[in-house]
């Protein structure tokens, strides 16, 4: 049974059609797995390698995937529905097949891996553009262009073998022919002597050595994605750590969010930073690299939860300096923009041991109650009437180690006194 490649058109008579995905599960166990039994057909139908959106899969369900092109197999490990992966298809479709503009299936991919850059065109508008390459699947097309690149390749070689053929077939040639023979033969290497013209020179030299740098470059940036996720938070590590240690930390946010992004590990980003940007004065620190955590925390609440847990990592180093001065520090944070208030008050909720252990987890949970509170008191206080808020007032002091609360009286009028206005 056919179905619509954009089955988002309900037309029945829509003429871009594919065959409804058939899976089978096999295996039994950890071994078991879905085999995608007419992934080759569907594949033509979108005019895309039947690798693609099997692989698509198995980056939108975490598995592995397996291809066997010369028996038409491809696996997704795992148990999965058939229904369930039409559904993934139609969004591998969105990303990778429709036009962006007319939203017909008639595009060609572009790949080219040395800008890490890959192109759409649509034979139906004539629309050309980029794709957005952040999708892991990119990485694995950036590694696997379309056969259109291969197929260059094979004619090249095709080129090459029959020169070789005609140079030995003329071997055996009379003396006075050679220049009869030699003329196709320097036609068809016209471009292999112009290469080695340019090898002896000192501009092709020095070109091809950063052509090679480029390619090594971009190689090392799409093979760090198939890292583990330890390996990528080590050198996201050594990455600020090195922007630290040539004193060029003021100027690098930009860059430092842009590599965390590269490597997947945003959210993960101000548990790095506060590791090595603070010490015993965090508070001082707090208003230096404020705009750093900035990039990170702003509307992420869990890159917020990474900067509590990185908060508790640093009280655990200087506890004695900052344990009695935990309120204080979650109120610079506060001010800061760098913690919202659900996030305070959800991790006040529940004692963790992720970062620490639960003994000193209680007590930094403790230490931070009277601030907790006062988030809780100003939460309701808000709704309530405006003669209430005039008669709290939360004091903070520098040179405080704990937060205090003070109810301030209001001030009541001498009975002597005569209020004019009030007549």
């Amino acid at each position: 049974m056919s179905v619509n490649v954009n089955r988002n058109v309900l037309d029945q008579f829509y003429r871009y059609k594919m065959p409804r995905l058939i899976a089978k599960v096999e295996g039994k166990g950890n071994g078991i797995k879905t085999v995608i039994v007419n992934m080759v057909d569907v594949a033509k139908a979108l005019n895309r390698p039947p690798t693609y959106p099997t692989k698509y899969f198995g980056c939108e369900l975490g598995a592995q995937t397996q291809f066997d092109a010369k028996n038409d197999r491809y696996i997704v490990n795992g148990s999965h529905e058939a229904n369930k992966l039409q559904d993934m298809l139609d969004g591998f479709i969105r990303k990778y097949v429709l036009c962006s503009e007319c939203d017909n299936p008639e595009t060609d991919l572009n790949v080219n891996p040395k800008k890490q850059t890959i192109g759409s065109a649509c034979k139906a508008c004539g629309y050309r553009g980029m794709l957005d390459t952040r999708h892991k699947l990119c990485t694995f097309i950036l590694k696997n262009p379309p056969e259109s690149d291969s197929t260059c390749v094979k004619e090249k070689k095709d080129k090459k073998n029959r020169k070789k053929d005609k140079e030995n077939g003329s071997g055996g040639g009379e003396a006075g022919n050679h220049n009869d023979v030699d003329a196709p033969d320097a036609v068809d290497g016209e471009d292999e002597d112009d290469d080695w013209a340019e090898e002896t020179t000192e501009e092709a030299q020095r070109r091809r050595m950063e052509e090679i740098s480029d390619h090594a470059k971009n190689l090392t940036l799409s093979e760090d994605l198939e890292k583990t996720l330890e390996e990528r938070v080590n050198m996201f590590y050594n990455f600020v750590k090195l922007k630290k240690e040539s004193e060029a930390m003021d100027s690098a946010d930009k860059e430092i969010l842009a590599e965390a992004e590269r490597l997947d590990v945003r959210a993960m980003g101000p548990l790095i930073l506060s590791e090595l940007l603070f010490n015993e004065n965090i508070r001082d620190q707090i208003k230096k690299y404020k705009r750093h955590f900035l990039r990170f925390c702003h509307n992420d609440k869990k890159a917020q939860k990474y900067l509590l847990g990185g908060f508790e990592c640093l009280v655990k180093l200087h506890q004695g300096q900052l344990l009695p001065r935990v309120p204080i520090i979650l109120k610079d944070l506060y001010d800061a923009d760098l913690l919202e208030e659900d996030v305070i008050l959800s991790w006040a909720e529940k004692v963790s041991k992720k970062y620490v252990s639960k003994e000193l987890a209680k007590e930094i949970h403790a230490k931070a109650a009277p601030f907790v509170k006062w988030l809780k008191e100003a939460e309701e206080e808000s709704e309530g009437s405006e003669e209430d808020d005039e008669n709290v007032e939360v004091v903070y002091s520098s040179s405080a180690r704990e937060l205090k609360v003070e109810t301030i009286q209001p001030e009541k009028a001498e009975e002597d006194d005569l209020d004019i206005d009030a007549i």
